[in-house]
């Protein structure tokens, strides 16, 4: 066993056994000093409480192994507790001015603590050079009237010249006005967001997923929403009943998100978990997500904000995580104009989500929608029924049954043409396969540039329980059940090592010119 030191904050440190295992491996105890602080089999483990400015030792024992890490947390100026300035903690009064004053106030290198008790609130905005630190026991909760949320504006122009323009609010990779989120934060740096606490949307107590799709004053909150964003951690708390996305990080750098729970109703609408668009150098670690759309989607904007604000989505690392319910597992786009790439999930379970590794584009996202480099390395999938797709006629916007948008007869390349270059799944094993093992439609004049599978195995479930359902979400693609691979309008397939065991599964399925460069393929009863 070795361990990592992944962040020690003000009051908190996180470390990562470094092993081959997935979320969870051999359980342990963890140790600071001489005190059991927990027991646990998760790969990621994050102690809170600590003093500040001090030097620990944390022990990690396992059954036959015993592994130290040594660090120091970092130096706090004052510590402000948000019932100093007014805050009840009750859940009845309204505890947003008690802790935005809290928030005003805090020094440099200062932490606003929220104790244990329930704070109802409407949104707040944290601040540079500070640490929000929501205790055990504290939940921060949403006021369910959305009239007191305030609504961010999609695009500022400036008054003297016309010319300057800045986005405060987004929805769906358009910058279109949006309420903001219960916890907000605009070009702020070196922020960190800590504590066992929850944040609370409380979205199934109000109307936020009621006539989802309708814009009512502006569009719905996100819980969390970063824009602008550089240096920031967020780390061990619980995030649930979110309005619409949970966590969106927006136009941001530098970010890491560790050991959180993210939980949103399977049922409740956009409700997707984690999503990165436009953003750079973002580690989301040892992170357990069930939720209602996808459980992450990696995004980059749609054609305006590509082309007049362009920053593309890349190294983006994924690990030590736990996706369970949810419409894809890791997803990029669609909303990607902006392109993606340097993407890595590795040592990852999916658990019964519809969708394993599901990349979805289309023609109008632009030629800057470049999706290459995306590496998914030793994930276990169970009772995911379609594994990997890959859809380059992604049927979302008001547009997207169109001609344009759906036709299968080769269009002109112009800068609305997007593009996939290389996906990787290595190590990927697979139990419960129902619909397909893989399903990849490219455009006929831009087809996905190479998919290899190497070391992949797949064993499907029953005849009887499998599920004929459409694996792509794209216009007069019939549903299928049982297949293998499906791929159609790929330049290059290479495969070192696949094993597909399963009753009555079809032989693969190569339409179009697919160069093939194919080693150790086996397909059994």
């Amino acid at each position: 066993m070795k361990l990592q030191l992944i962040a020690a904050t003000v009051r908190s440190v996180t470390v990562e056994r470094i092993n081959n295992d997935r979320y969870e491996s051999t359980p342990c105890s963890v140790w600071i000093e001489d005190r059991l602080v927990e027991t646990t089999a998760k790969n990621v483990i994050s102690v809170f409480g600590l003093d500040p400015d001090t030097a620990y030792t944390l022990t990690v024992r396992e059954e036959n192994d015993t592994e130290s890490i040594t660090f120091r947390t970092k130096k706090e100026t004052i510590l402000l507790n948000v019932q100093s300035f007014g805050a009840k903690g009750d859940g009845i009064n309204n505890d947003t001015a008690a802790i935005q004053a809290a928030i005003a106030c805090c020094p440099k290198g200062g932490t606003v603590y929220l104790p244990k008790g329930t704070y109802l609130s409407s949104p707040v905005f944290a601040k540079s050079d500070m640490t929000l630190w929501i205790g055990s026991g504290a939940e921060l909760l949403g006021i369910t009237d959305r009239t007191q949320y305030p609504v961010l504006p999609g695009m500022v122009r400036n008054m003297y010249d016309n010319q300057a323009e800045m986005s405060f609010g987004t929805w769906e990779g358009n910058p279109l006005d949006c309420f903001a989120a219960l916890l907000s934060a605009v070009d702020a740096e070196n922020l960190t967001v800590i504590g066992e606490g929850t944040l609370n949307g409380n979205a199934d107590a109000s109307d936020w997923w009621v006539s989802h799709a309708v814009k009512r004053i502006a569009w719905r909150p996100r819980l969390v929403f970063l824009n602008r964003c550089r240096n920031v951690v967020v780390q061990g708390l619980t995030i649930r009943n979110s309005p619409s996305w949970t966590i969106h990080p927006y136009y941001s750098d530098h970010l890491q998100f560790l050991d959180l729970t993210i939980q949103n109703p399977y049922d409740s609408p956009n409700t997707d978990g984690f999503n990165p668009e436009s953003c750079t150098d973002v580690l989301l670690l040892g992170t357990k997500i069930s939720v209602g759309d996808d459980c992450i989607a990696i995004k980059s904007g749609k054609l305006y904000m590509a082309s007049a604000h362009h920053k593309e989505s890349s190294q983006i690392v994924i690990r030590n995580c736990s996706l369970e319910k949810g419409h894809g597992s890791v997803t990029v786009g669609s909303e990607i104009a902006g392109g993606v790439s340097h993407v890595h999930v590795s040592n990852c379970r999916f658990i019964g989500t519809d969708r394993g590794v599901r990349i979805k584009t289309r023609r109008g996202r632009g030629e800057r929608a470049v999706l290459t480099d995306l590496v998914f390395e030793n994930i276990w999938m169970e009772d995911v029924n379609m594994p990997v797709t890959m859809n380059m006629f992604y049927c979302c916007d008001p547009d997207g049954h169109s001609t344009y948008v759906q036709s299968q007869d080769r269009s002109p390349r112009d800068y609305r043409t997007p593009a996939v270059g290389t996906i990787t799944l290595k190590d990927v094993k697979c139990t419960g396969v129902s619909t397909s093992l893989v399903c990849a439609c490219g455009l006929p004049e831009s087809p996905i540039a190479k998919i290899t599978l190497e070391n992949v195995e797949a064993s499907y479930c029953p005849a009887e329980n499998r599920q004929a359902q459409i694996p792509v979400m794209m216009d007069g693609f019939e549903p299928v059940c049982g297949e293998s691979l499906w791929l159609k309008n790929v330049a290059e397939l290479e495969i070192n090592g696949l094993h597909i065991q399963g009753k009555a599964v079809n032989e693969p399925k190569l339409f179009g010119n697919t160069k093939t460069v194919i080693n150790g393929v086996t397909i059994t009863e």
